[in-house]
């Protein structure tokens, strides 16, 4: 039996992996389960399932936790804070990590379970974005498997053949991912100046955190997921393009050299990816109901409209000038997100933000965490004053 950490379980990817999970008691157990500060979600959700290990990443909240934990008679092992999140993933509670912490709270323990030899079930895009190389060496020192869990990305592993080849000996010509656009696929900058965080956090095919279903509306998504896919993949930039796809049925696609292009198709459903990456190279039931190719009738590809949504090239722009930039559009992204929710930005503005912090941080190479992490406070720092100073 496998046994499961799940950092980020009362996410949205939490709750897919749990459904999954409890699909497959033979196979799979929730021995590790986290949250950021839903202690009541936590306790419900060991109630169930029963980890051996609840962390809590706020550690003002763990006396609650401990007690509310007691009142539900479950004798789960409280760990909080950062250090909590780091034991959880490196640990001996279990032999696969699934990294769902939104953001880059997430960075530390992901790298931790790297380290550590784990299977690793990366649904955190910003770990790899902010810092590809350094996951990459914790790999190789750790001997473990990164298996990624975005829809984008596990449909291009589907698509290769062994998953993650040299690219150009395999004959791959480019990596397409799909984008289904948003809420606001179709409108215009001047469509957008009203924009409000319920509007865009309304997407029409995913259902996500607010955090991400802002980044969707923007495309920063699918920037992020261009680095991601520069890192997972070793691909270049030039190697990566994106294409509009509506209806969100086709996940990813790969161009050969020889003309032909293997896509991914599936019903829009997170379990699906989750599924694949908890059982790979095998295959079990996800819960997900069979694709219905006459019932979807039509499937529609479009350009970009990058006038509008400029975080796509603002993405490219990064991955371009290497080193913390990616962290720095990272940082920026997360600090103008947050500002827009808050009521304190306009959703145009957010480009605004990340661009004007990518002129003004001065692009460093990557060596340790801790270099990273103070890349990454610096960015935000700056982040804060452009924000700040657009707002008064």
């Amino acid at each position: 039996m496998m046994r499961i950490a799940l950092l980020g379980a009362t996410g949205s990817i939490g709750a897919s992996t749990l459904d999954v999970v409890a699909r497959h008691p033979q196979a799979f157990r929730a021995s590790v389960l986290s949250a950021h500060q839903n202690v009541d979600g936590l306790v419900e959700l060991c109630r169930t399932f029963r980890p051996d290990l609840a962390v809590i990443a706020d550690p003002a909240l763990e006396g609650e936790l401990v007690r509310k934990l007691r009142a539900a008679n479950v004798e789960s092992r409280v760990l909080a804070g950062p250090g909590g999140l780091v034991e959880a993933a490196a640990g001996n509670h279990a032999d696969s990590v699934v990294a769902a912490i939104v953001g880059a709270a997430g960075l530390e323990s992901t790298l931790a379970a790297a380290r550590s030899g784990k299977r690793l079930l990366l649904a955190n895009k910003e770990s790899v974005v902010m810092a590809g190389g350094l996951l990459k060496a914790a790999l190789d020192e750790g001997g473990g498997e990164l298996l990624p869990v975005d829809s984008e990305h596990n449909a291009v592993f589907q698509c290769l053949p062994g998953g993650r080849p040299d690219l150009r000996e395999a004959g791959v010509r480019r990596i397409i991912l799909t984008a289904s656009g948003g809420p606001f696929r179709g409108r215009q900058r001047a469509d957008l100046v009203d924009v409000t965080p319920d509007m865009a956090c309304a997407h029409p095919k995913w259902s996500m955190g607010r955090k991400i279903s802002v980044d969707s509306a923007t495309l920063m998504n699918k920037g992020l997921e261009v680095i991601e896919a520069h890192f997972l993949f070793a691909a270049a930039a030039s190697e990566i393009d994106v294409v509009v796809h509506p209806q969100s049925i086709v996940h990813s696609l790969v161009e050969y050299r020889d003309g032909s292009v293997l896509a991914q198709l599936g019903n829009p459903d997170m379990r699906t990816a989750i599924a694949y990456a908890l059982a790979w190279p095998g295959r079990i039931d996800a819960g997900v109901s069979a694709l219905d190719l006459i019932a979807t009738a039509r499937l529609d590809f479009e350009a970009v409209d990058r006038d509008t949504f400029r975080c796509l090239d603002l993405a490219y722009q990064a991955l371009a000038s290497g080193g913390t930039a990616p962290a720095t559009l990272n940082a920026a992204n997360e600090e103008a997100v947050a500002a827009f929710l808050a009521g304190q930005l306009p959703f145009l503005s957010i480009a605004t933000v990340i661009e004007e912090s990518l002129a003004r941080v001065p692009s460093t190479s990557i060596d340790t965490l801790a270099g990273l992490l103070d890349s990454d406070l610096t960015a935000r720092r700056e982040a804060q004053r452009i924000i700040a100073g657009l707002v008064t």
